[in-house]
């Protein structure tokens, strides 16, 4: 009897741990992080802020899809950190179909307790770019063995904790190679290809991942639930203007609206919407490897185009703007292919500029030739005919109106031509038409 009630007692114990372990299953989530595009400190915070809200809301693990052409050293070492520190487990998925990890991408993905590829996707070609003042082929060959040396020693120390192949992922810094999902499967540097999300998900279920510390955990993946952190506004518009051409383009936008407001005082608008633009491109130059020498070419240039509105140069000024405008827009970021505006986009907005620079020399040396049509200055230097005797004083005769005249070159007899010098009193100051 009393064995029969022990019997129940236990399976009714047993009954109930599973519930409690399928309630768990059921109500337990994973977060997806979406890295596309350049790394650089926008990105680095947004994957912060995911692998801080799986933290906080006990995520089963926290999945970064990522595709992505490489970008700064420094915001690829700072999201590694965030990985190899993360108290949940972190898989990076390079994905969809067609992306690809490449060269801070690699590291990236070495790092993660789990590295997992989509099918017709690509790693490698991880060997550094010196992002220097004088840009990449400044770099010496002494600078670049440094360079290489400490990345390579980087990326073998990431492999090796999560017993991942480090010869491959050394030769990937040294010699650029790259490797398909299931090339860098079998050769061990990635441990699963996954078409999807879905399906890495349920792949993950039951897999054993050793976290910072040694501590071993289990993924409990099936039938959890799929959250997916976006980025938020603050963050997608930083992304958005980090970008080198969205960049350029606010740089060159507030140039013209403060040329125009400079040009033409009280206008307002442009001057307004030329601030704007320059705070925008400021915050966004701050996301980028600037090149100072680059800056300065276009503050001169600018500086130049002022001083052609204002200086009869005759177009010395405004070649001279052109040129230094295409030179700093040429060399206005460092860092390699990845952070360089696109050729055509400086040679539009060179030809921009450039005609805006002659249409407002145009209106300027214009209204410094102009005359004046209204007020006493009108009559200056405008004939007359003398109507009575100037000797000196006399009557001439102006658009069918007569005027009192005084002769500043003695008598001038009636019907004698004359030309207006001034005006004083309503008394019209004349010379005798030569």
């Amino acid at each position: 009897m009393f064995k029969t009630i022990r019997i129940l007692f236990l399976l009714g114990l047993l009954i109930a741990a599973f519930s409690s372990i399928e309630a768990q299953a059921a109500n337990s989530t994973v977060d997806v992080l979406h890295a596309k595009g350049i790394i650089n400190p926008v990105l680095v915070d947004y994957i912060e802020r995911g692998i801080e809200h799986a933290e906080e809301t006990n995520a089963v693990a926290c999945i970064i899809q990522l595709d992505t052409p490489g970008g700064l050293d420094t915001s690829m070492r700072d999201i590694v950190q965030d990985i190899v520190n993360s108290r949940v487990p972190v898989v990076v998925f390079v994905s969809p179909a067609g992306a690809r990890a490449a060269s801070a991408g690699v590291f990236i993905t070495v790092a993660a307790h789990v590295a997992v590829m989509a099918p017709n996707t690509a790693i490698g070609a991880a060997h550094p770019v010196l992002i220097s003042g004088e840009g990449e082929a400044a770099m010496s060959e002494a600078m670049e063995e440094k360079v290489v040396n400490d990345a390579a020693a980087y990326i073998r120390s990431i492999a090796e904790a999560h017993g991942r192949n480090m010869e491959w992922a050394e030769k990937a810094v040294r010699e650029s190679v790259s490797a398909t999902e299931k090339e860098a499967l079998e050769m061990n540097v990635i441990d699963m290809v996954a078409p999807d999300v879905d399906a890495l998900i349920l792949m993950l279920d039951g897999r054993e991942v050793t976290m910072l510390g040694g501590a071993v955990v289990t993924l409990n993946t099936k039938g959890a639930t799929i959250n997916h952190v976006p980025m938020n506004t603050i963050e997608d518009f930083l992304y958005a203007i980090s970008d080198p051409n969205i960049a350029y383009l606010l740089l060159s936008l507030a140039t013209l609206g403060i040329m125009a407001e400079i040009t033409n005082p009280g206008l307002i608008f442009p001057g307004v919407i030329g601030v704007i633009c320059l705070l925008m491109a400021f915050l966004s130059l701050g996301m980028l490897p600037v090149n100072y020498a680059g800056i300065l070419l276009i503050v001169l240039a600018f500086g130049l185009f002022i001083a052609e509105a204002f200086t009869a140069s005759f177009g010395l000024f405004t070649a001279g703007g052109i040129t230094a405008l295409v030179l700093g827009s040429l060399i206005l970021f460092k860092g390699g292919p990845l952070f360089r505006v696109n050729p055509w986009l400086i040679g539009a907005v060179s030809i921009i500029i450039a005609g805006v620079v002659v249409f407002i020399m145009s209106r300027v040396i214009r209204a410094h030739h102009r005359q004046a049509s209204t007020g006493w200055e009108e009559l200056i230097g405008k004939p007359a005919v003398v109507k009575a005797a100037l000797a000196p004083e006399g009557m001439v005769l102006f658009r069918g109106e007569r005027w009192k005249a005084v002769s500043e070159e003695g008598t001038i007899e009636p019907g004698g031509e004359v030309i207006i010098n001034r005006v004083e009193n309503l008394r019209l100051y004349v010379t005798k038409k030569g």
